[in-house]
């Protein structure tokens, strides 16, 4: 068993988090859309975790946080409280390792993420759609239940897990200029960061985020932890701020992060879904219309974009009617 990551991971951490993670997740495959290319005006390398093991990047970081478990730890279970792909995950690696799980889900979260939550065995508890009430009530849970609580993204094991999908992208397309993320919590965007950092220093990093929800534009550009005034955003996995271990990750290393308007989002979900026919869902689009929205700065560059989940609510796309 490998221990519990304690500060922020190194590149031998993520090497060996990937190995220990290999049976559990996806080798995704990175695609090129030369039509979408044109229209950015840059060569896009997009690293598919749509296509990953529950349908998001989000099982890179539980798996690797479960892994690390005890054997008393894992019978005892797993815990978090997610709005959807974390829930999932999580679920998703109880069920891999034969362990419980105990979801706390907002009641407002999407029934698409809810009902496969469920399928994977886990035991999802409502509560009221505030991060206050997320957080009592997971706190019951676990101390019913004695599960081990995995952070959604502010645990150095998370981060170290999501680093690997940036590490799979480097391998494939070795000489990117520039790479891309969205920014929830910040753990795929600081796993992004450092193993881009470590891997290849010259390449920009960038963050992308709805501009209804900006609280990481705005953390990044004060030098503290801002919060989010309202959630009003069609991305619902980037309604999130940021953590206390993913914040000093990204405000170190990060060149600069672009928000985008709703419509902005729903236009590149779209071009994605018309122009290389894979689903993705409105969160993992917002990487490609900063892109599209920052032509000076992306022109003519290698661009990696993490394309990081595709749980769509098949009955109420945005571009619909």
């Amino acid at each position: 068993m490998m221990e519990r990551l304690t500060q922020e991971p190194t590149l031998e951490d993520i090497r060996q988090s990937h190995e220990a993670i290999t049976d559990l997740i996806h080798r995704t495959p990175v695609m090129t859309c030369a039509s979408i290319d044109r229209i950015a005006g840059a060569k896009l390398f997009f690293k598919c975790e749509n296509f990953q093991k529950v349908g998001a990047f989000k099982m890179r970081g539980a798996a690797n946080a479960a892994v690390r478990l005890s054997a008393s730890e894992r019978e005892a279970g797993l815990a978090t409280h997610s709005s959807g792909n974390h829930a999932q995950a999580v679920a998703r690696a109880a069920q891999v390792l034969g362990c419980p799980a105990y979801i706390v889900m907002p009641e407002n979260a999407p029934m698409i993420k809810k009902k496969a939550t469920e399928g994977y065995g886990a035991e999802v508890i409502l509560c009221t759609p505030t991060q206050a009430a997320r957080e009592s009530t997971l706190a019951e849970v676990v101390a019913r239940t004695g599960a081990t609580f995995i952070h959604p993204y502010d645990n150095y094991d998370v981060i170290a897990g999501q680093a690997t999908a940036a590490l799979e992208l480097h391998e494939a397309v070795p000489d990117l200029t520039a790479i891309i993320s969205p920014v929830g919590g910040g753990g795929l965007m600081s796993g992004t960061a450092l193993t881009t950092h470590y891997l290849r220093p010259g390449v920009q990093i960038f963050g992308s985020e709805p501009q209804a929800v900006d609280d990481a534009w705005r953390s990044f550009h004060s030098g503290h932890i801002e919060n989010n005034p309202t959630a009003n955003t069609i991305a619902d996995g980037l309604k999130t701020t940021l953590g206390e271990k993913t914040f000093p990750i990204i405000k170190r290393h990060l060149e600069e992060i672009y928000t985008v308007s709703e419509p902005q989002i729903v236009a590149a979900m779209r071009l994605v879904w018309e122009r290389m026919k894979i689903i993705i869902e409105p969160s993992c689009a917002v990487p490609l219309a900063a892109v599209l929205a920052n032509p000076d700065v992306f022109a003519g560059q290698r661009v990696g974009i993490i394309l990081t989940g595709g749980n769509v609510d098949l009955d109420h796309l945005p571009f619909a009617g």
